[in-house]
């Protein structure tokens, strides 16, 4: 992989390559030219604005230098498709919900408690929690359990730094993820179609392993909202539902936890929910996958690979059946 030493001298791509010029360049101007004509498109002008709003612009860049062991040589999926095709309920169920709506979402303040089974609990601010390890930018698949990837440049760290930081004791078996439930800033939370707060887990192991990433940005800036900013979970090898967005609690515990997904559908969405061609979903084949942005309808799909081709986290699942711990 060939990587451009910028003038700082710091190995990371030019933000013009990795998001298409007209994207970031195109925005502004937009804005721009619609708030000279603010008196006859007043209605253009607050629809920008909130998109603005949702899409985290002007954006806040994050120097990280790209980790090359981790990352995937395959071609990035677009800035547009990837912050405009969204699961995000607290937003609403349709793909496009959370741009249109996550304007509303404040990450400003923004904490995250982290205690349970750990000899040093600790709560802190989304500022400090950046700066608690040099960031990376990892490219990573991502693989939803509807049959769609994604090919992202993630920013973030090894989550594996942060719970070193707080020393879990060893009754700590599994990590709890808790997202934020807030009516006042999330329309979907008032609907009936999940328990509320979204909650994820992970087995210690899992949570340990490099892949793990904890992840404060994309496409070389911070988080856009609707991709769950100010922070979230990203685990390549998991179906993407399991990468835990808008955290706000860190919980280490001794039991598995109830998770959002298998708590109300256990026979569709598994604890483990590894990226897995062999076990189908009750209602649809996973032996392949359409990638976004990759041609038309028409286009051939991919096969899927076993847990999305991150071969290296198979150890840990040694000797588990993987059709029963789906």
């Amino acid at each position: 992989m060939l990587i451009k030493r910028n003038p700082n001298g710091i190995d990371l791509p030019y933000s013009s390559e990795i998001t298409p010029q007209a994207v970031y360049e195109g925005r502004r101007q937009f804005i721009a030219r619609m708030a000279a004509g603010a008196v006859a498109g007043s209605a253009l002008w607050e629809l920008a604005n909130r998109q603005a709003f949702a899409q985290g612009t002007p954006a806040q860049k994050l120097a990280a230098a790209r980790n090359a062991a981790f990352s995937t040589a395959e071609a990035q999926t677009s800035f547009k498709d990837a912050t405009h095709y969204n699961n995000f309920y607290e937003f609403g169920t349709d793909k496009s919900d959370p741009a249109e709506n996550a304007h509303t979402l404040r990450t400003r303040p923004w904490t995250v408690q982290i205690d349970g089974e750990v000899k040093k609990p600790m709560t802190l601010d989304i500022d400090r929690l950046i700066k608690l390890a040099p960031l990376e930018e990892r490219v990573y698949r991502l693989r939803c359990v509807e049959g769609w990837s994604m090919v992202i440049p993630w920013v973030g760290y090894s989550l594996s730094n942060l719970i070193r930081q707080v020393e879990p004791t060893g009754n700590a078996k599994y990590v709890e993820f808790i997202s934020l439930a807030d009516r006042s800033q999330m329309p979907g939370v008032t609907s009936r179609v999940l328990d509320w707060p979204y909650v994820e887990g992970l087995r210690m192991d899992e949570a340990m392993h490099p892949l793990a990433l904890l992840t404060v940005g994309m496409y070389g800036q911070v988080l856009p909202n609707q991709n769950g900013a100010p922070v979230r979970i990203v685990l390549p090898w998991k179906y993407g539902f399991k990468s835990a967005k808008s955290i706000v609690r860190i919980r280490f515990v001794k039991d598995q936890p109830k998770t959002a997904w298998n708590g109300i559908a256990a026979n569709e969405y598994g604890f483990y929910s590894n990226v897995n061609p062999n076990v189908d979903h009750p209602r649809w084949s996973q032996a392949t996958e359409r990638r976004i942005g990759e041609g038309g309808l028409f286009t051939p799909k991919r096969k899927t690979l076993m847990f999305n081709g991150y071969n290296e986290v198979a150890s840990l699942y040694t000797g588990m059946d993987l059709k029963k711990f789906y």
